[in-house]
């Protein structure tokens, strides 16, 4: 049984970072009319660059923390994608302010605005830092452990936000903890970019990259494309064969608080692949990757510092959750969407 959102009205908040942008594009190739709000802090106008000519794409250069923005942006629209946010474990610990105000206080502004038009369902960018200091692994979504970040702290918050808006209010709201997601326009720039886009840039200047810890930590990269697959389902499955998985899922799953009959749909879903890469396997990978291009970056050797605060060691996650309710079933194992990455950064980079 194949879901899927068309011809909707739809609100993207973040449209023109990484994800958002990935997720317009598809929006729009599916007949939606695409709002997009970004503030372009962290956005990239050329990261929109085809959507803009598209006649069913309209841009909101706009705050989430300003209510009565939010309020323009959702009117009519059936669906919200919120990815606008403050990343990064490091820049919540340098400036914990501006990343509450926007990843707390932003996110009640939509959520409040999303309510109020009526919309069908409300899906936003939840996080696995989530996770904290719980050691297990995969992480379960009904298992966590404490923050060990103010980033942390604010991803949490929002799904206790996006919960008791559905208790109160009636909102459809679908959370998805993402696991280091990579690939094509993720920004290589500034000091809070993402691992991999910073490897390859390095790479790709015949630099030598910084590798924090002794690359024994572990992530569950997990490709853009399975990303937007996620999004696209978590917004798409009806209500009644949501609920009606979900009591499959709690049924043969122990520990997970049931859901109530009647009970407005509520539920956070782990986005990933499955399995998890050490930080010295995926040196390896995108010098290997990248040298299919160019052969002197495999001579080019990394180098070692200390662990960064806030950090987890490993992650990985299971996706059993998402792939039982949503039907998620990612297409991307990291190495092959590594070597999409590659081929895209190196013709965007080089």
């Amino acid at each position: 049984m194949k879901f899927e959102v068309k011809n909707n009205k739809v609100l993207v908040t973040g449209g023109a970072g990484f994800i958002g942008s990935n997720l317009i594009d598809i929006l729009l190739e599916n007949g939606n009319s695409v709002v997009c709000l970004d503030n372009f802090s962290t956005g990239n106008i050329q990261n929109l660059e085809l959507a803009q000519s598209n006649a069913n794409f309209t841009l909101i250069e706009g705050d989430i923390r300003d209510k009565d923005t939010c309020i323009q942006a959702v009117e009519g629209c059936d669906y919200v994608f919120h990815q606008a946010a403050l990343g990064s474990v490091p820049r919540s610990i340098a400036d914990p302010i501006t990343s509450t105000a926007v990843n707390i206080m932003g996110f009640v502004n939509l959520l409040f605005a999303a309510k109020e038009a009526g919309v069908k369902r409300f899906i936003y960018a939840a996080s696995s830092s989530t996770y904290g200091d719980h050691k297990a692994l995969p992480k379960v979504e009904h298992v966590i452990g404490n923050a060990l970040s103010p980033y942390a702290i604010t991803k949490y918050v929002d799904e206790l936000f996006a919960k008791n808006f559905s208790d109160i209010y009636g909102i459809e709201t679908v959370g998805l903890r993402y696991f280091n997601v990579f690939g094509k326009r993720q920004d290589p720039n500034g000091g809070y970019a993402a691992v991999i886009p910073k490897f390859v840039s390095s790479l790709i200047k015949h630099q030598s990259p910084y590798i924090n810890g002794d690359g024994t930590n572990s992530r569950d990269f997990t490709y853009i494309d399975n990303v937007i697959q996620a999004n696209l389902l978590a917004a798409a499955v009806p209500s009644a064969i949501f609920k009606e998985r979900m009591k499959e899922y709690q049924a043969n799953t122990a520990g997970v608080p049931g859901i109530n009959e009647g009970a407005t749909i509520s539920e956070v879903f782990n986005v990933a692949y499955g399995e998890r890469t050490s930080l010295n396997e995926l040196a390896a990978a995108i010098k290997e990757g990248l040298s299919n291009y160019d052969p002197a970056i495999a001579a080019i050797s990394f180098q070692y510092g200390p662990n960064r605060p806030g950090d987890v060691a490993h992650s990985m996650a299971s996706i059993d959750k998402g792939k039982t309710i949503l039907g998620y079933v990612p297409q991307y194992s990291f190495q092959t969407g590594l070597k999409e990455a590659c081929a895209w950064y190196w013709e965007n980079l080089k």
